[in-house]
């Protein structure tokens, strides 16, 4: 996720996740390989039996999947990546936005039990900083085979009321087998649709002595996936219907000002939100209104992407980020999209890119105790009358549905 903030602080940050103005890139898998190369140590590629289905990881980037590809090293990468940023080699102070369609997070992010506020400080830019842990330092690599690759990191994190968290991070990076990759989309594999998918499965365990509880603050995993826009780039979140006297409001589209109605489309069980990279904005879905999955599709490039997780079982608890003292800090949202735009008009910007999210419940755990968090990430592309089926299977929409439903 962004923060929460703009202005000339925000500006101050588009130093460090500037736009993508570096040499031109042809956009395959390969170049994208080439490059982070040249500029990222021990840079792994996981790749399926046939060679098409690859994905990059970065060890010394918490393990995060930098950007994948159905076609090997001549078919379109899909993450978002900062080639400017990257290639310079310089850090920021206060976040490094170097990209990647799966990276390792965790909450909260403000409010008194914020991990990215110190103690008694503003909740402002000034006093924001994102915990190395989770930004510049690598996680170590434990096991390696081709199609999927383990980390373990341990820490301590500190919240903003005094709290320290004794913490032991895994991580396990999967490039699905074709066979899987189906049976998570749930039909039958479809002609003429080139697939790539990947899962991280992300643990947290309490390694200290006392246990993680409300009172003193809880953290949750929190998986971002950066993702290349188009004109023609609709995110598509179905959501669980029924009234607001029940359920709660549908969508929190008040992370950065409301939502303009031409960018968001709410329905009898799904919402449509332009990724289009044009427009700052950023959408969540409340716990008891998520769905355990959510996606895109770039019409411009005829690629659907599929986002799916593991809810828990019952009632819990989402931490909340808000940058303020919060009345209810459990209160946060499930599945966010951020759409990337300028700060000001005419003016510069992170990316461009889009963002899809999941978030963990918060892992009130006793020392040992572990909470793992699942996110897995498919593109499909293939011509529109071959993905249609599978997004009304997967999404509950068509494409044609998904196409107009935004007034571009």
């Amino acid at each position: 996720m962004i923060p929460r903030f703009g202005g000339p602080a925000l500006l101050v940050l588009l130093s460090g996740c500037a736009a993508m103005s570096s040499p031109a890139k042809s956009g395959t898998f390969g170049d994208d390989v080439e490059f982070l190369r040249k500029h990222v140590r021990d840079l792994l590629v996981l790749r399926a039996p046939d060679g098409a289905a690859q994905a990059a990881v970065a060890p010394s980037m918490q393990g995060r999947v930098m950007t994948s590809t159905a076609d090997g090293p001549g078919g379109s990468s899909y993450g978002w990546i900062n080639y400017d940023l990257i290639a310079s080699g310089r850090t920021e102070p206060h976040i490094n936005c170097y990209g990647g369609e799966d990276r390792f997070w965790m909450g909260p992010e403000g409010g008194q039990f914020s991990i990215f506020f110190r103690k008694g400080v503003p909740f402002d830019f000034e006093h924001w900083f994102t915990p190395p842990c989770i930004d510049t330092e690598p996680f170590g690599l434990v096991t390696k085979a081709d199609d999927r690759a383990r980390f373990r990191r341990r820490v301590r994190l500190t919240n903003y009321s005094g709290f320290a968290f004794d913490v032991e991070i895994e991580r396990e990076v999967r490039l699905l087998s074709r066979e899987d990759l189906w049976k998570h989309v749930g039909t039958a594999p479809v002609a003429g649709v080139k697939a790539v998918g990947f899962e991280s499965e992300n643990r947290i365990a309490n390694r200290g002595d006392v246990p993680w509880t409300k009172e003193t603050g809880l953290l949750s995993i929190w998986i971002l996936g950066m993702f290349k826009p188009s004109p023609a780039t609709t995110v598509v979140i179905p959501f669980v219907p029924g009234p607001e006297s029940r359920l709660g409001p549908v969508v929190n589209d008040a992370y950065f000002g409301k939502v303009p109605p031409d960018r968001l489309v709410v329905r009898e069980g799904v919402l449509f939100f332009s990724g289009d990279g044009k427009h700052r904005s950023k959408i969540g879905i409340p716990p008891r209104r998520a769905r355990p999955v959510a996606g895109s599709y770039d019409a411009a490039h005829r690629v659907l992407t599929l986002v799916q997780f593991n809810p828990p079982t019952g009632p819990a608890d989402y931490v909340n980020s808000m940058w303020e003292f919060q009345k209810d800090p459990f209160a946060g949202d499930v599945v966010n999209s951020y759409n990337d735009g300028p700060v000001t008009p005419g003016g510069k910007q992170l990316g461009p890119f889009y963002e899809l999210e999941t978030s963990s419940p918060g892992a009130a755990l006793k020392p040992g105790e572990a909470i793992v968090h699942l996110h897995r990430t498919i593109h499909l592309e293939g011509p529109e009358e071959a993905l249609d089926p599978v997004a009304r299977a997967t999404l509950g929409v068509g494409l044609q549905e998904i196409k107009t439903a935004l007034r571009r």
